[in-house]
């Protein structure tokens, strides 16, 4: 849904929420846009739109909730870029914390968002791109214990 399973994923600039002032500003995915996307996917879902917290440092994602008959599902928007994922429950990061995505979550993707599943959120550090990170965040994510892609995407290191 976004991502083919067997395409190596590369961090671009921009996902731990760290940046260098030398090397200009970091994209942001607009708050806007994710509000209406997570509106369109509360109505696709025949739900509604339980609340949204907009991103704070040092935390690199929005969160917001749809609830769908009994079940909330709690939705993340990485901040810098249009990457959406599921938790089980609202947290200021996340390591393996991750869902399936639910079926009405294309409309992210039809919105111009990527829709990350569990197994690439899971994928080990090793078997992804990470030559972009610099040192200043590797040691983060060395401090931190972060193994997986879901981690270094969905923090809030500071």
């Amino acid at each position: 849904m976004g991502v083919e399973k067997n395409a190596v994923f590369t961090l671009p600039r921009g996902a731990t929420g760290f940046f260098r002032p030398a090397d200009g500003p970091l994209p942001e995915t607009g708050t806007r846009a994710f509000r209406t996307a997570l509106y369109a996917a509360a109505r696709a879902s025949r739900g509604r739109v339980g609340g949204m917290e907009e991103q704070e440092y040092p935390r690199t994602f929005h969160t917001a909730t749809v609830v769908e008959g009994a079940d909330t599902h709690v939705v993340l928007c990485h901040v810098h870029h249009p990457w959406i994922a599921f938790a089980r429950e609202p947290r200021d990061w996340f390591t393996d914390e991750f869902l399936a995505p639910p079926p009405w979550a294309r409309t992210f993707t039809d919105l111009g968002f990527t829709v990350l599943d569990r197994v690439r959120l899971l994928l080990p550090l090793s078997e992804a791109d990470t030559s972009v990170l610099t040192r200043d965040e590797w040691r983060l994510v060395r401090l931190h214990g972060i193994t997986t892609l879901g981690g270094v995407l969905f923090n809030a290191w500071d």
